[in-house]
């Protein structure tokens, strides 16, 4: 099974969920949020499980759907939105017209702008460039289940949603994609317009299932 700690820097002492898998956290994140929101000191402007610090700056036309948390110093621009359960953890910088939806961004992550994070959890100091995309979805696919490739061994995280686990220091070139079920190593590099998609159906043509 992945070990999340393994990936992002602080994730088990941060949200205290050291034996969960990254997707039933995705899956359960507005509980678990809206649990979390009820904690918070008074450095946070709490209203309707919408929870922002009182440094974040958010601009004009940012549509927030709870539960949200928006931790110190982050940056919402124009037009984005984040809806189903988001947490931003500090300094995360999000640029104009992103969705967002059920994913956990950690500390000086920056999400360039028309990007989609998906049922992901972002490490630290995690860079999208500009049109980046994590899918969380398999529309192409009569099998929707999605499986992991997690240091050569499969996973069935039998699950049709979940998108990514982005370790810390990752850095994703602009209008690349990440599959459904995409496991980033640390310090990985993706190439402007890559697409990274580790377990490749049998079915086909020229593709062989891996794990």
């Amino acid at each position: 099974m992945i070990n999340i700690d393994e990936y992002i820097a602080g994730f088990s002492e941060l949200t205290g969920c050291k034996n969960r898998q990254p997707w039933e956290l995705t899956s359960g994140l507005s509980v678990w949020l809206e649990e979390r929101i009820k904690l918070l000191d008074g450095d946070y402007i709490v209203e309707n499980f919408i929870a922002i610090h009182k440094t974040a700056v958010i601009e004009t036309g940012v549509t927030l759907k709870p539960p949200v948390v928006i931790g110190r110093n982050c940056f919402i621009g124009t037009g984005s939105y984040l809806r189903n359960g988001v947490f931003l953890v500090e300094n995360v910088r999000i640029g104009t017209g992103c969705e967002i939806k059920s994913s956990i961004i950690f500390k000086n992550s920056a999400v360039a702008h028309f990007n989609f994070i998906g049922d992901t959890i972002v490490g630290n100091s995690v860079n999208f460039e500009a049109g980046s995309i994590t899918a969380n979805h398999y529309n192409e696919r009569k099998d929707k289940n999605i499986c992991v490739l997690c240091r050569s061994e499969r996973i069935d995280t039998r699950t049709v949603k979940f998108g990514s686990l982005v370790g810390d220091n990752t850095k994703i070139g602009a209008n690349a994609v990440l599959s459904p079920g995409t496991i980033m190593e640390p310090d990985s590099i993706v190439k402007r317009l890559e697409l990274i998609e580790q377990i490749k159906p049998a079915s086909l043509p020229g593709n062989a299932a891996t794990g």
